[in-house]
This record gives C-alpha cells, structure tokens and sequence, in this order.
C-alpha cells in the first residue's frame, strides 16, 4: 500500500511539475502582475479621495510619485556576471626566442 501511494503522489507532482517548464518565469510574471493590480488599486483609491488641506495634497504628491516606476539605469547586479575576467599568462622570457 505504501509503494502505491508513493507512486500515486510522484505521478501527481509529475503532472503538476512538468519537465522542461521554467518556474522562476512564471513565478516572476504572476507577481509582476500582482504589483502593478496592488498599485493600481492603491492610486485609485488616492484619487477618490478629496483634498481640503495643503498637508493633504501633499500627501497625496509623494504618493503618486512613489508609486511611478524608477526606470533602470543599467543590468541589475543579479543578471551581471561573476566571471572574473583574467588575461592569457605572458610568454616566458626563454620562450621568447
């Protein structure tokens, strides 16, 4: 009974975790998807409310410029390589000629 079960459970990890599929993809789209719905819901929710003070509409000012995306100035650290470079030895003197 309990090679039947196990067998059960691999063939249902099997179907659930296909070979060949790249997780970390599709891990990074669903929470791409979930910050911009999150921000959306955030700026809507600043926009309906109704500002009478200064400190208010200051308020409301940094928020929305907090929520703009920053764009990126280069490859973030992680995508970078972490191959040091190293130059070919040179010659010895004797070998030369």
């Amino acid at each position: 009974m309990f090679l039947f079960r196990s067998a059960f459970w691999l063939l249902v990890a099997f179907m659930v975790i296909k070979p060949g599929v790249d997780l970390n993809a599709a891990a990074g789209s669903i929470s791409a998807q979930a910050m911009t719905r999150g921000q959306q819901l955030i700026t809507q929710q600043i926009e309906a409310t109704q500002c009478t003070s200064l400190q208010c509409a200051g308020g409301r000012a940094v928020l929305a410029a907090a929520l703009t995306p920053s764009p990126q100035v280069g490859t973030p650290m992680q995508a970078s390589s972490t191959m040091v470079q190293v130059p070919l030895p040179r010659r010895r003197p004797g070998l030369a000629g």
